[in-house]
């Protein structure tokens, strides 16, 4: 017995367990075969399920069972990123609610925490993806602090540095207080926040003028060493070469001129503060300013500041106001809207700091990465990203790869005992014979110092198409030189510079090619009210708590129906709802095809046709969506199967051959129809794998190990247009008999009678359908229309339609205007088909296919208004 429900929860685990079992999802390598290989955007080791993930990976694991149903070798490769930021700060918190600090431990120590964490909270949100349906390679499973990866990131610090791209210098860093490390410029989020600005009087040295400037920063003045203005700017030409004094601290400052400073903000003067604003770093660097850095590590001022010491730097803000005040030095106050850069990571507000830090020269490295792209050898999906793309790299700083952080990669840099002089090198007893080497010394091992800081995250991710296959350690072996380059990469739009360009960057740094063919870039899953979903915001569902209640095939759908490529999701329940509704209608055909008993019977001509027509349909629609598949339309893909499905298969094939009550199935008719549902669940199976191996394991016997995603997708053959052409004109006839039916009170099981004014466009050979759709009785051919019968007009061919008895009561009038409203709206399509062709323009650059659809239309529209002008005369 079939059940009257699809059980979503049952099937789901069923299933899950039956390909895991099978090692469905497993690829190796096989030369006879096409590969196709995608690799997984890694989430945060330690990271949970959200909508963005959902969609990602949603959009992943279609483009893989695809690949599997066209007769490749499909590897997705899953794993996670050891989040080196955030998983730190989770590590922290949980030592800090034990009564335990960090500074209170050793390295090592706080790492064996850090493990500790990683194993008992990693990889949940792997699980959490098989939920979902996600079909990856879970023997492949890779984390970018495991051997082969951590070995991988520490031989090409190593090989950059000996190519000379890697240095180490003081430069002007984004310094995150709360995480108390560099991040690069791709980390900062800049915000648009209601600030003030401040107008603040620096005086004169041995006058009692003043120069004031306008800032957003007042507790940065025990930092600055120079006031600056345009030379060309005649306000401030009686100061020139002259000093004045800080506030508050009266430390005489020089008052220097540089065309950098615009004349038409705040005062025209600005305050350089060298150690805190990249700007007046830069300004400071040319007039050979002093740096004053006044700010400790977590955002506090230190003893250079001379006031204030150990507060917060936004305390300080509030506090120096009626400071300034006291002495006379503040002029006004107003409100100013400015952009404040914020750590990606903590949301922290970012410090300009002076730091040693480790740095990537990317100058050199980015042109095969630019080129690849704007050449289309990588391509971007949506294209209107490049223009970005292109604007970041030739625009692109060099890379801070250092972080002031334990838990990651640490800098295989190791300094000698008596100074800073160092070596890199891939361990202690390497670096030993390195110092040995290079400097003439010998020393222990345990008199050498490795240095503190560990890499940027991104560099251990950069390297992720090529280090899963171990490609950097062993760059000739079977599996790199067979799954790279990998075919499509899915992933969100806002790490295209953290990630994708630097995988593109390593590609050919690495491999001399590209990582990747094609860059699918999903949108932003956002609320009704355009907001993006965030748990702060309390505005993002539970994902899990969405499959509990929708099924995962009915969530699936729900989110790309409505989600193009680079296109914003505007997620409400009614979306898996829609997904839940479609699974119901997928398994009630199910129930009704199997519920047909089968006869050795002749086949009845309805159904002969009706096979036909949706074989030829089938077709077509299979062309469509192997197109829009190629152009990575996913969304388009869908609604075209799911139409397929919903509408011409269920609401018309299955009507038209189904038996009558209590009546058998003639078995050609059956097994034609159960191969038509097979290929269709193969059109499905990538969008809602669940419910189309539960249908597919029913449809027929099948052996143990068979499975839907590993049979063939049907391929596509001849479709005949003129036959499509004429079965929609035959189901115009049974929708507007139907009609008639429904507005006259007219029961089903009544007989009428059709009559046909002869035109050579009606569709006779598909009378037998008409007859049992519309419950006709009698079709008949005539020369006149018939008067006092009700009518419709198809593909200009006029209908007339009676009951048996050849009673209708046709109401005139509602005809007449009925008839009158069809000819205007006629009238109103043909006059902008008319305007269409008239235009050169498209005429001249438009495919003489579209041409050609074009004046078809104009010549039916003109036969359609002739024939429903003929009638309105005859009814005169």
């Amino acid at each position: 017995m079939i059940a009257t429900n699809y059980n979503p929860k049952e099937s789901e685990k069923k299933w899950y367990d039956y390909w895991m079992k099978h090692k469905l999802f497993h690829s190796e390598v096989d030369e006879t075969k096409e590969s196709y290989c995608m690799v997984i955007p890694p989430p945060n080791v330690t990271g949970i399920l959200h909508m963005g993930h959902m969609l990602n990976n949603t959009i992943q694991d279609v483009l893989v069972r695809h690949a599997r149903l066209l007769g490749k070798n499909a590897c997705w490769v899953p794993g996670t990123d050891h989040a080196s930021i955030a998983t730190e700060a989770k590590v922290v918190a949980k030592l800090k609610s034990e009564g335990i600090n960090k500074t209170d431990l050793t390295r090592e120590e706080f790492l064996k925490h850090a493990w500790e964490w990683t194993e008992k909270h990693g990889g949940i949100i792997l699980e959490q993806l098989k939920k979902l349906g996600a079909s990856c390679d879970w023997e492949r499973t890779a984390f970018t602090m495991d051997e082969i990866r951590s070995q991988s990131v520490i031989r090409v610090f190593i090989d950059l540095y000996n190519k000379g791209y890697i240095y180490k210098g003081v430069r002007m860093v984004n310094w995150d207080p709360a995480a108390l490390t560099a991040i690069s410029d791709e980390e900062v989020i800049y915000r648009e926040e209601k600030s003030k600005l401040y107008y603040v009087k620096y005086k004169i040295v041995d006058e009692e003028n003043y120069i004031t400037v306008a800032t957003t920063r007042p507790e940065t003045i025990f930092g600055d060493t120079a006031i600056c203005v345009n030379p060309d700017d005649p306000r401030f030409a009686p100061y020139k070469g002259k000093r004045c004094l800080v506030p508050l601290i009266n430390r005489e400052i020089p008052i220097i001129e540089d065309t950098y400073v615009d004349m038409t903000f705040g005062t025209g003067a600005l305050k350089i503060t060298p150690a805190h604003d990249i700007n007046d770093y830069e300004i400071g660097y040319k007039h050979n300013l002093p740096s004053i850095d006044i700010f400790n590590d977590n955002g506090t001022l230190n003893a250079n500041a001379g006031m204030f010491i150990g507060q917060d730097r936004f305390e300080v803000r509030e506090k120096i106001v009626p400071e300034l005040e006291k002495t006379g030095n503040l002029l006004k106050v107003e409100d100013y809207i400015n952009k404040v850069g914020c750590s990606e990571r903590t949301n922290a507000v970012i410090e300009p700091k002076l730091s040693m830090q480790w740095f990537l020269k990317m100058d050199q490295l980015t042109k095969p990465a630019l080129d690849a792209v704007m050449n289309d050898e990588i391509m971007l999906i949506p294209a209107k990203f490049k223009n970005t793309y292109k604007h970041w790299m030739e625009n692109i700083k060099d890379w801070c790869i250092s972080r002031q952080l334990w838990w990651g990669h640490q800098i295989p840099a190791y300094y000698l005992p008596d100074g800073n002089d160092f070596v890199v090198a891939e361990s202690i007893e390497e670096a030993v014979k390195a110092v040995k080497e290079k400097f003439g010394k010998d020393f222990k091992p345990e008199e050498l110092r490795q240095d503190e800081d560990c890499l940027d995250t991104w560099f251990s991710s950069w390297l992720w198409p090529i280090s899963v296959f171990d490609g950097i350690i062993h760059p000739d072996n079977a599996e790199i030189n067979y799954y790279y380059p990998t075919q499509d990469l899915v992933s969100a739009p806002d790490i295209l510079f953290f990630w994708i360009a630097r995988m593109i960057i390593a590609g050919y740094e690495y491999r001399h090619e590209k990582p990747f063919s094609n860059v699918y870039l999903t949108g932003i899953v956002r609320d009704k009210l355009r907001r993006k979903m965030s748990k702060s915001l309390g505005n993002s569902p539970d994902p899990l708590e969405l499959i509990e209640k929708y099924g995962a095939d009915g969530v699936r759908t729900g989110m790309l129906l409505c989600s193009p490529a680079g296109g914003d999701l505007l997620f409400d329940e009614s979306l898996p709802e829609q997904g839940r509704n479609f699974t119901t209608k997928i398994w009630n055909a199910f129930r009704l095809v199997k519920s047909w008993k089968v006869a050795e019977i002749e086949q009845p001509l309805h159904s002969r046709l009706a096979l036909e027509w949706f074989k030829n349909h089938l077709n077509k629609t299979l062309e469509t969506f192997n197109n829009q598949f190629e152009q990575y339309r996913i969304s388009e893909v869908l609604m075209t199967v799911y139409t397929e499905f919903r509408d011409e298969f269920s609401s018309w094939l299955l009507e038209i051959i189904k038996p009558a009550y209590g009546q058998p199935i003639d078995a050609k008719t059956y097994g034609q129809v159960i191969e038509l549902f097979e290929q269709l669940l193969q059109l499905l199976h990538p969008f809602t794998p669940f419910i189309t191996e539960e249908i597919w394991q029913q449809l027929r016997e099948r052996k143990e190990g068979e499975s839907i995603m590993i049979t063939r997708m049907p391929s596509v053959s001849n479709y005949d247009e003129q036959l499509l052409s004429d079965f929609e004109n035959i189901k115009g006839i049974i929708v507007a008999s139907r009609n008639i039916r429904k507005q006259n009170n007219i029961p089903f099981k009544d007989c009428v009678t059709l009559k046909v004014k002869n035109n050579p466009r009606y569709p006779a050979k598909y009378e037998a359908v008409v007859t049992k759709m519309a419950n006709v009785g009698e079709i008949e051919i005539v020369e006149t229309a018939v008067a006092g019968a009700w009518s419709f007009i198809i593909d200009t061919v006029e209908y007339f339609m009676l009951t048996s008895e050849g009673e209708c009561g046709v109401n005139n009038e509602a005809v007449r205007k009925k008839l009158e409203d069809e000819l205007h709206y006629t009238k109103g399509f043909l006059k902008s088909v008319t305007a269409k062709l008239g235009n050169e323009k498209f005429v001249s650059n438009a495919p003489e296919k579209v041409i050609a659809g074009e004046r078809k239309k104009q010549a039916d529209a003109e036969a359609k208004i002739a024939a429903i002008e003929a009638q309105l005369k005859s009814m005169n």
